[in-house]
């Protein structure tokens, strides 16, 4: 069952009244996001998705917000961040953890199909054995679920293990299969491999500051993988661990980033706070009913972005592209924080 089937009015009307019930359900079992709503009088009804009250991402390193009992609290992730920062708790009991897992395959399925193919993690193995897990292990675990014959680029040190990916490419090369890494990782691995990878499906994110000083953009990203690497089913998506398991995807055309039906995009003019027009850049709030054991439901990220169509590209409802960091935001990202992983 695809999760990209919404149109943009048919996507509000489902979306707002889940947003709503989870907004009072937070109210109600967490006591700091209640006191939050109550300082900026936030109360139903609300009207549109972009009335809802969002909380600043940046919360979540300095409170403890959760909607669940501790002793429900099944997993806690924290995210990335360089050395000196204090990292976000995320807070999932049972439920949510099994939700985020359920919805993130349902995501990836519109681009690698129902099998589990053979994949090529263009990573370190010691990224997932952290025992606190970070952003960017979590992301590995969980892409990891989507592949079988795990076979990872680089060594415990950081090399490409040439031998590991020769085997790979060997046994699974002339098949379709998975390749993930974050976008830094990738550029900088992948390309040297000197490997076909015609047969690969790309799915990558992060890293684009590196790249952005180095002047590649999507575009000539895109264009050396395939020139070079033979690989053309290249999927860029945005997600954070503040909203695990909803991650935005790129189409097959390349032409953006898309929402899955259980969540959407609000872009918000920095000065006023209102919602911005279409083609014109603002910052990033992101929706999902995903997150029901802490209230991330409704985020404004420190991330500018636009929205580029809608209902006008290879999937149904808001076309966006994500244009970097909110100038003097604090530095995050998993790639950019390679050597803190």
């Amino acid at each position: 069952m695809s999760v990209f089937t919404l149109a943009g009015p048919e996507r509000d009307a489902a979306l707002l009244p889940r947003l709503a019930e989870l907004t009072e359900r937070h109210r109600e079992a967490c006591p700091p996001y209640r006191r939050i709503l109550d300082a900026i009088g936030s109360a139903p009804p609300y009207e549109r998705v972009a009335d809802l009250p969002w909380l600043p991402v940046r919360l979540f390193k300095t409170h403890e917000l959760r909607s669940v009992p501790e002793d429900q609290v099944f997993r806690v992730l924290t995210s990335s961040g360089t050395t000196g920062q204090r990292p976000s708790r995320i807070y999932l009991d049972k439920e949510a953890a099994a939700a985020q897992t359920r919805m993130l395959a349902a995501t990836v399925r519109a681009v690698l199909g129902e099998r589990r193919l053979p994949m090529l993690i263009v990573d370190t193995r010691s990224v997932v054995r952290d025992p606190t897990l970070s952003a960017r292990g979590a992301g590995v675990l969980g892409m990891m679920n989507f592949g079988r014959d795990h076979t990872f680029v680089l060594d415990e040190q950081g090399r490409v293990d040439a031998e590991a990916v020769t085997s790979f490419m060997r046994r699974h090369g002339g098949e379709p299969f998975l390749i993930f890494g974050f976008t830094y990782m990738v550029w900088l691995h992948l390309l040297g491999l000197g490997c076909d990878l015609s047969q690969g499906v790309l799915i990558h994110s992060g890293g684009w500051k590196r790249l952005a000083e180095q002047a590649v953009g999507n575009a000539e990203f895109r264009r050396r993988l395939a020139a070079e690497c033979g690989l053309s089913r290249v999927h860029n998506f945005y997600g954070m661990v503040e909203q695990i398991g909803t991650v935005f995807l790129e189409g097959p055309d390349g032409d953006g980033l898309y929402c899955p039906d259980f969540a959407d995009v609000v872009i918000r003019d920095p000065e006023t706070w209102q919602e911005a027009a279409d083609g014109v850049p603002g910052l990033i709030e992101v929706v999902s009913t995903l997150p029901t054991s802490y209230p991330g439901h409704v985020l404004l990220t420190e991330d500018m972005g636009v929205v580029r169509g809608v209902d006008d590209g290879s999937w149904p409802g808001k076309r966006f592209e994500v244009l970097g960091r909110l100038p003097r935001a604090e530095a995050r990202g998993c790639s950019d924080t390679l050597g803190q992983g």
